[in-house]
Order: structure tokens, then C-alpha cells, then sequence
């Protein structure tokens, strides 16, 4: 039989675990679902009539972004890049071609953790650490933030405040294997709608990713792209899927 001191240590770590999860429901989870549904200083959508933008997250990845951009380059396609800090850093090079070429540069995070985890001061410091590296890579200070896997924490709110959060009105799984060529061809042009702000990933090393993933997605993206459907859309970064009023509101900040 266990005796009582091992007990005693049973219900401690149960009780430890239990806290744990409180606090990360408190703190993480229900901010997250509140944010979520108020749409307090978030955007999910575009505006234009015909354009979809297409935003990619988790990059730089030496291997697959280069493939992306070339894929982009020759469709002629304009988009979004929420980068990691650390990557951007580690592959200053690329990030520079993203901005060369026309495309948009967001933030998201300085390292892939959930914001349900990560204390408001550690927040604070890796989004302006993030924030001054593709400021020294392109000259601009980024406006746009999406947190990874879209959690907030309670915090948020207020330390992401001089940027727009932009989410999302498609999210196609394309971070799996699992996920086929052709089932995310079918779910891509699925999306081709209105104002549609389209979440694809360009790297598979985070967690909860298929490394090889992007070469499905890329693979699937260049079978869109040769659609009269898709060559019938306007291709928009973020900044253009929004109104000119939103545009200028968020110059100002």
C-alpha cells in the first residue's frame, strides 16, 4: 500500500495540475473566445469587392518560402508573410525578397508559442524585438500581428495595441500531410470568396506541424493559380483587402 507522505504528493501534483489548467483557461483560454467573438481590434476580413488575400505563417523556411516566392513571382500574386522574429533574423535574406517583391510583412511572435503561455512582459519584449528586426531587414516597422494558433491571453489586448490583428476567414489545415494535394486544392478554391483572407503556412517546423507539409500547399496553390477562377481574382496583401478609411486609421497609430 502507498503510504501517506506518497499520497500527500499524489494530490499535491493533482491539485498543482489543476491550478495550471485554471489559470491557463483564465488567462488564455477565455480571453481568446471573448476577443474572438467581440472583434475588439481585430480583422477578419476584407473589404474589396473580387480580391482574396492570401497570408502565410510560421516563415521564413529556407526551403520552402524561396519555392513559395518563386510560385508568387510568376502568378504575379501579392500577399502577406506573418514571420517569425527568430527566423526573420536567421533569414534576413529572405524576408528582404518578400519586401523587394512586393509583399507584406506581419508579426507573429518573436519564437512559435502560444500567448495562452507566454507572460505579458515576454509578449511586450518579443513583439518589439520581432518588430525592430524586420524593421532593420526592410526599413518599415510592421503594423499587422497575428498570434500563433490565434490565442490571446488577457494581456493582449492592450500590449499589441499599435498593431491591427488580423485573423482570418479560411484555415485549411494545409500544416498536415495528411492533407492531399488535391482535398487542399478543393478547400482553396472553396474559399475564393469575397473580401477572403486565407491562412496557408510556409513552414512545417512548429509545433504541431508535418515538416514536408508546404510542398503540398505549394503544389495545390499552383493548380489554383492556373484556375479562370482564380486568374479572375485581385490578389491583395492586407493593406489593400482594407478600406482606405481602416488604411489611414491604422497610419496614424
Amino acid at each position: 500500500m502507498k503510504s501517506a507522505m506518497s499520497l500527500y504528493k499524489e494530490v499535491n501534483v493533482c491539485v498543482d495540475c489543476l491550478l495550471f489548467l485554471c489559470g491557463i483557461f483564465v488567462y488564455g483560454i477565455i480571453p481568446t473566445i471573448f476577443i474572438r467573438l467581440m472583434g475588439l481590434r481585430i480583422y477578419k476580413k476584407g473589404t474589396q469587392k473580387g480580391a482574396v488575400a492570401l497570408t502565410f505563417d510560421d516563415g521564413p523556411d529556407p526551403y520552402y518560402t524561396p519555392q513559395l516566392l518563386d510560385l508568387l513571382k510568376k502568378h504575379r500574386v501579392k500577399a502577406t508573410f506573418f514571420v517569425v522574429g527568430a527566423k526573420a533574423k536567421k533569414y534576413p535574406q529572405i524576408v528582404k525578397r518578400m519586401y523587394e517583391e512586393g509583399h507584406e510583412i506581419g508579426l507573429h511572435n518573436y519564437r512559435h508559442i502560444s500567448n495562452w503561455i507566454l507572460f505579458p512582459p515576454f509578449l511586450q519584449w518579443g513583439l518589439r524585438k520581432s518588430d525592430d528586426v524586420i524593421e532593420t531587414i526592410t526599413g518599415q516597422h510592421p503594423i499587422y500581428y497575428r498570434p500563433p494558433w490565434g490565442h490571446f491571453n488577457i494581456c493582449t489586448w492592450l500590449l499589441q495595441k499599435k498593431y491591427k490583428t488580423i485573423m482570418w476567414t479560411d484555415i485549411l489545415g494545409d500544416w498536415k500531410e495528411n492533407i492531399s494535394v488535391m482535398e487542399l486544392f478543393h478547400r482553396l478554391k472553396s474559399s475564393l470568396k469575397d473580401g477572403a483572407v486565407i491562412v496557408l503556412h510556409d513552414s512545417g517546423e512548429t509545433l504541431g506541424a508535418d515538416k514536408k507539409a508546404p510542398e503540398n500547399m505549394i503544389k495545390a496553390l499552383e493548380m489554383l493559380f492556373k484556375e479562370e477562377e482564380a486568374k479572375k481574382m485581385k490578389w491583395v496583401t492586407i493593406s489593400d483587402a482594407l478600406n482606405a478609411q481602416t488604411k489611414k486609421q491604422i497610419s496614424s497609430m
